[in-house]
């Protein structure tokens, strides 16, 4: 099967697939047989939840073996993340604030339904018709799918707070006036930009041969120069699981969109003319082959369109606004950290509340 590893998949999602337990074994003899005593350290309470030294070691672990697989030695990434523990604790605080707020607005059926769909995502880029044989393949690589599943559901819940809480409110909450005078003042960020229409061909190096994948796309290149139709190449070909359909159709992107994507897509296409594809182009990924089947030249000329403006003044000031709602969190909630690890949690996790202080006037 040719399929990308779940290992390097998961890893690249940054998931962590951890269940928080708590360690327990039998009292001293002279206790009742059924008393159990509990070892683990109770490192910080939030509202009525609590976090262990339990966790704490597994997430430490976790971002270590994540810096091991980015080439880093044990040692070094060692030191590395125990150097950033207290900011390790205090972002679980902040994730554990997220998270009750997302049940108190109920977006728990809204991250299970996103869930299901990256499982069937990946049920399509594994090549497996069922879901059963997606979580027995998972299992094979060592994932638990429920610990999959309960830890991007819990990902997706937080996302979907800032969304709604943050990111929406802050989008929606200027006045037209505000916006169109924002627009008059920033010109020149909304020139109309270049636009392509564009097919794809992309094939994946996961699970693969490098070499063979190249020359797998110089076949198909050759191929494309002597008339092949770029559409059933793409049927044929290529590994995005929506190839099939769309015969490698992506519609029309701005230059600029490109441009975030990655750099190196923006020579190649600049340089292709209508109706012609460019070489392959190799990303970290695998190989892009192009086509572009329409132009729009880009203009001097700004274009007022409303929910670009926001957009752009919404990126401007979101990350602040994201600072500020954490603080209305950490406001509104009981914590406790214990008096062992609040030396190094209590400086990074009340950082923004001690800026927002030592900023008020006559101080």
């Amino acid at each position: 099967m040719n399929s990308q590893p779940f290992e390097k998949v998961l890893l690249k999602l940054s998931l962590i697939v951890a269940v928080a337990t708590v360690a327990m074994w039998p009292a001293e003899t002279k206790a009742q047989e059924s008393e159990l005593k509990v070892i683990d350290e109770v490192v910080a309470q939030v509202n009525d939840e609590v976090i262990t030294l339990s966790r704490i070691k597994r997430e430490v672990e976790t971002a270590i073996q994540g810096l091991i697989e980015q080439g880093k030695t044990r040692e070094a990434a060692t030191t590395d993340v125990k150097g950033r523990e207290g900011e390790l604790i205090a972002d679980l605080i902040n994730q554990a604030l997220l998270l009750q707020k997302g049940k108190d607005l109920g977006v728990e059926a809204d991250a299970d339904a996103q869930v299901n769909q990256r499982f069937l995502e990946f049920m399509k880029q594994q090549n497996l018709k069922t879901l059963d044989a997606l979580y027995k393949e998972m299992e094979k690589q060592g994932f638990d799918p429920q610990d999959v599943r309960e830890n991007w559901k819990r990902g997706f819940m937080r996302d979907i707070v800032m969304q709604r809480e943050v990111e929406s409110k802050t989008y929606w909450g200027w006045s037209p006036k505000e916006v169109r005078a924002y627009f008059e003042k920033n010109k020149t960020r909304f020139l109309k930009p270049e636009k392509v229409t564009l097919s794809e061909i992309f094939l994946s190096f996961a699970g693969r041969d490098e070499s063979a994948v190249r020359e797998k796309a110089k076949q198909i290149l050759e191929k494309l120069r002597e008339g092949a139709d770029f559409g059933l190449m793409a049927v044929a070909n290529s590994d995005r699981p929506e190839g099939k359909d769309s015969k490698g159709d992506l519609g029309v992107v701005t230059m600029t969109q490109l441009r975030e994507v990655n750099e190196a897509f923006v020579g190649p296409l600049t340089a292709t003319k209508v109706g012609g594809f460019t070489d392959a182009i190799e990303t970290s990924e695998g190989i892009e082959i192009f086509k572009v089947s329409a132009r729009e030249e880009a203009s001097k000329e700004a274009v007022f369109e409303e929910g670009e403006v926001r957009r752009a003044m919404t990126i401007e000031v979101i990350a602040e606004k994201r600072k500020e709602f954490m603080v209305s969190l950490r406001s509104d909630a009981y914590i406790k950290i214990s008096e062992s690890y609040r030396p190094i949690v209590s400086p990074v996790l009340f950082a923004d509340e001690r800026k927002a202080e030592s900023k008020k006037p006559g101080e």
